[in-house]
């Protein structure tokens, strides 16, 4: 699936390609991708007349942003977005077609079918399904080190299980969640509580670090994942952890392990990320600090 990267990266094109153009007509041939309004004529017409004036995202979500509406829009396992021109072949597994006066279509296309859109008026997105509960926004202003540390402190779970939740930092998924940690040197199931100041300051610093390069890259195509042009994502080859079991660490050289965390596989170190951590109450992070 992608992750705030990839997702990022996709937004930055289609920005680029969509921005400015209005929307004549809108084809949909999966009803299920529209999960708001239920009806897909209202859907439809609504969307007509509508010139895109930006393309945003919050975590995983894209906000292609009109005058005077806000559709949100997830790609899930293998939603792309592409700009063609009308007379271009329709591949196969395009669900939704958006026409624009200018004889170009932005067309959705979702191999899998889980990808997902809601349609709002400006404003009432943030206070609906599915983003009224995303937490933190990592390479937001508002992501600080006391806030990323008040959000994880006081959680016992896992620290891996703790930044997948998108409730409390979003648009962190599974690769990304192990190149942090492995930068940090903090094994995937300490429990968040646990780590100390210093330890939180450092997986701070590495959430922040990995995500701006990964995006400066253009994401990870690790198997489909492609952006509105087109193109795969370079970071894959910047990886230091993921992906890479049984080879020798970066860092010290000795074998990368893998193991399941919360239901997803998870690479590490047992070297550089020891499960034992041994710390002074005083040195324990808390909230605001």
């Amino acid at each position: 699936m992608p992750e705030l990267p990839e997702v990022e990266t996709v937004r930055r094109t289609l920005s680029q390609l969509v921005t400015g153009k209005q929307i004549e007509n809108v084809t949909v041939s999966l009803p299920r991708i529209v999960q708001r309004p239920d009806d897909i004529e209202q859907f439809r017409l609504e969307l007509i007349g509508h010139t895109i004036t930006s393309v945003g995202r919050r975590g995983k979500f894209l906000r292609i942003i009109m005058d005077g509406l806000v559709l949100v829009s997830h790609l899930r396992m293998e939603g792309r977005y592409g700009l063609y021109g009308k007379n271009e072949p329709v591949e196969k597994h395009t669900h939704v077609i958006f026409h624009f006066t200018d004889g170009t279509e932005l067309r959705y296309r979702d191999v899998r079918q889980f990808g997902t859109m809601h349609l709002f008026y400006p404003g009432e997105e943030f206070n609906s399904k599915p983003l009224v509960k995303l937490g933190l926004e990592p390479l937001d202003e508002s992501f600080t080190l006391e806030n990323f540390t008040g959000v994880l402190a006081s959680r016992s779970t896992k620290i891996k299980v703790a930044l997948l939740n998108q409730e409390y930092i979003v648009g962190l998924g599974n690769i990304y969640v192990d190149e942090a940690l492995f930068r940090a040197g903090i094994h995937p199931e300490r429990p968040a509580a646990s780590l100390s100041a210093e330890e939180f300051r450092r997986l701070y610093n590495s959430v922040v670090t990995t995500l701006s390069e990964a995006v400066e890259a253009g994401g990870s195509s690790i198997k489909s994942y492609v952006n509105g042009q087109g193109e795969m994502g370079m970071f894959q080859h910047q990886l230091q952890i993921y992906g890479r079991k049984g080879e020798a660490c970066v860092s010290c050289g000795g074998p990368i392990e893998k193991m399941v965390v919360g239901g997803r596989g998870t690479h590490y170190c047992p070297s550089c990320q020891p499960i034992t951590k041994v710390a002074a109450s005083t040195d324990k992070a808390s909230p605001g600090k």
